[in-house]
């Protein structure tokens, strides 16, 4: 599709025209994930500049390569039934720190607000007890990752774990975005993540303050990368589901989690 028809299709999504139709739910909600500093803002307010083609707004607050400014889950929706989520980043994917991120992934965390992660047992179970978190999501992984950033060979297994979780948690492998791509060696990273399992890469420069100035390849990108999500959703969507009951098995997973992630502790 060209640009134009791309923005159609993006803009006039609904649930409804789904093959067995919303069967209950009523947002996409697209996760983004990653470690900190390595593009998830920049990449919301690139797909929020390419989809509406105006001026340049960083929307979501963007942090330097090495730290990152998200301590919140923030949401920024691009139509009425896309939503992106800009979810806290981590520094490293060790069990304290992914449990949180699957907090995050599986809804669990309430938008809009701080992040105050915590190793505390009983509280983590109190948070999943109290949440309010909207059970009409379908939600779609995305894991950013830059290349400027060199992988540790001990982050190779990690990665690939988490990623698999994600894909248990929520029915679909998370799409890979690789940001930077003129600033270090893409094509090494795209092949690196093939071999973890991913289905979906997109290697992207994301536009900035600094650097906005509007090239078709470049909102092609941002735009195929919805596209690829919505079709995420279509698939998932042609099999019976019940947003409540999804709700309750990830549930249950963080549940087990948690108290494992205990029992080790």
């Amino acid at each position: 599709m060209d640009i134009e028809q791309l923005k159609n299709c993006i803009l006039s999504y609904t649930l409804n025209n789904c093959p067995l139709g919303n069967q209950g739910f009523n947002r996409v909600l697209i996760q983004t994930m990653g470690f900190l500093g390595h593009g998830k803002s920049s990449l919301i307010n690139s797909c929020k500049y390419a989809l509406y083609d105006k001026e340049f707004i960083a929307h979501a607050q963007a942090g330097s390569a090495d730290g990152g400014l998200t301590t919140a889950r923030n949401a920024y929706p691009l139509t009425p039934t896309i939503t992106m989520v800009d979810n806290r980043g981590c520094a490293t994917l060790n069990p304290f720190e992914t449990g949180e991120f699957y907090t995050q992934l599986a809804n669990f965390a309430a938008l809009n607000t701080a992040i105050e992660w915590t190793t505390e047992f009983d509280v983590v179970l109190d948070r999943l007890e109290d949440s309010e978190s909207n059970v009409n999501d379908i939600i779609v992984p995305v894991f950013v990752y830059s290349v400027k950033r060199e992988m540790a060979a001990d982050e190779v297994e990690d990665i690939k774990q988490f990623l698999k979780t994600c894909r248990d948690l929520t029915g679909i492998f998370p799409i890979i975005v690789l940001t930077h791509k003129t600033c270090g060696p893409f094509s090494k990273f795209r092949d690196l993540f093939e071999g973890l399992g991913a289905e979906e890469i997109f290697s992207v420069e994301n536009y900035t303050q600094e650097d906005n100035l509007k090239t078709l390849g470049r909102h092609l990108q941002f735009l195929n990368l919805i596209h690829k999500v919505l079709q995420n959703v279509n698939f998932r969507m042609s099999e019976e589901r019940n947003p409540r009951k999804e709700r309750i098995e990830r549930k249950k997973f963080l549940h087990k989690f948690f108290h494992e992630r205990e029992i080790k502790k």
